[in-house]
């Protein structure tokens, strides 16, 4: 039960209590009794505060605290070995816990393919990774058809695409064509050959890197790709005093390596179909899908987020609102993680990029005239 059914409740019952202490009080007046004031507002103070107890306790409330503890768990294992970056382990548990998956752009050396390493090493999840390369064909991400002298058929050897966590290391060096034999993978997944379909394990997530300053011998994501990572998200440079513990932390091995798992890829599984339980009033799915349309429609955008991303976007939410140990969606969950969520689905016009404009100026001149829901009723 939200929050927002429970206060609900509580105002229909305040207004029963007040009327019965009334008609209490009437009775008592009638037969000379002295009732003070300031008792029957204690009596009513007690009722309700009992009530509201009771109304908690029989909620069907869709957290469970095993679950919490379960990713609170994940988190501070990715937090003992990826310093300072707390924000940053917590839009990837997002997109984790969502359904989704990440596209990670920063500089090299920050700590990108250590994160994914240690989400998967706490998971106890299968983890493959590909480097990406010019001369890496679609047939090396996805598996092929080998045949095989002794039994005289074509025998399908999966190839690193059948994980959980799959790592696409600086995607975008290899070709378009190797590219898109990821995009079934993302939509659908599951992979083609042969005209054959052979699902993917469950969950699985794709986490791709890419480095933002190095342009020679790379090809740029489509938008039709790019639509299809929930969240990009950026590293960044650690500060003076967190990059001398990770050096210090860092003289005995790679801490990654030391991590213990805490979970299993069924527990996750099963956590991802509570938050889909989690409540998001019609005020707030207005509010959501009022910002995404605005993208359609900005003077400085050519290209606004598409319905996909208003999926990805409401999924993230909730993922969000849970990872907050909360199990309803406010306002504030949805301005907090549109960067993230919409920023890299948003193509500005040219004359736009010529005055130095940025999807991240954009969004915000969006959060600032779409109308924040004062109520959140269900």
């Amino acid at each position: 039960m939200c929050l927002c059914n429970i206060m609900e409740d509580y105002g229909a019952f305040k207004a029963d209590v007040t009327c019965t202490s009334y008609s209490f009080i009437m009775y008592n007046n009638k037969r000379n009794c002295c009732l003070s004031s300031s008792f029957v507002s204690h009596i009513m103070k007690v009722i309700i505060f009992y009530s509201i107890k009771l109304i908690w306790e029989d909620a069907d409330m869709p957290l469970n605290p095993e679950s919490i503890a379960v990713i609170s768990a994940v988190r501070k294992n990715l937090e003992s070995c990826i310093l300072g970056k707390s924000f940053e382990i917590k839009l990837l548990l997002t997109a984790l816990l969502a359904g989704g998956h990440v596209l990670i752009e920063d500089v090299p050396g920050t700590g990108k393919t250590q994160l994914i390493k240690a989400l998967a090493r706490s998971m106890n999840g299968e983890y493959r990774r590909i480097q990406c390369n010019p001369d890496i064909l679609p047939s090396d991400i996805t598996g092929v058809s080998i045949y095989h002298p002794h039994e005289e058929k074509f025998v399908f050897r999966p190839g690193p695409v059948m994980t959980n966590i799959l790592l696409a290391d600086e995607i975008n060096r290899a070709t378009t064509k190797t590219q898109s034999a990821l995009l079934e993978v993302m939509e659908e997944r599951g992979v083609t050959v042969d005209g054959v379909t052979y699902p993917l394990p469950h969950p699985f997530m794709l986490c791709a890197t890419q480095n933002p300053i190095d342009f020679e011998g790379t090809y740029i994501l489509p938008e039709a790709q790019l639509d299809r990572f929930m969240i990009k998200i950026t590293m960044g440079y650690p500060d003076a005093d967190t990059e001398k513990i990770m050096m210090l932390s860092h003289q005995y091995g790679q801490p990654a390596d030391a991590l213990t798992p805490v979970t299993d890829m069924f527990r996750i599984a099963e956590i991802q179909q509570e938050i889909r339980k989690v409540h998001i009033s019609d005020a707030v799915t207005e509010y959501l899908l009022e910002i995404v349309r605005s993208t359609r429609e900005h003077e400085a955008v050519l290209l606004g987020a598409s319905p996909r991303a208003s999926l990805a976007f409401l999924g993230a939410v909730k993922a969000y609102a849970f990872l907050g140990g909360r199990d309803f969606v406010l306002p504030d969950d949805i301005k907090q993680l549109a960067p993230w969520v919409l920023g890299h689905r948003i193509l500005l016009r040219p004359e736009s990029r010529l005055d130095n404009s940025h999807s991240g100026a954009v969004l915000q001149s969006i959060l600032g005239q779409v109308q924040v829901p004062v109520s959140v009723e269900r």
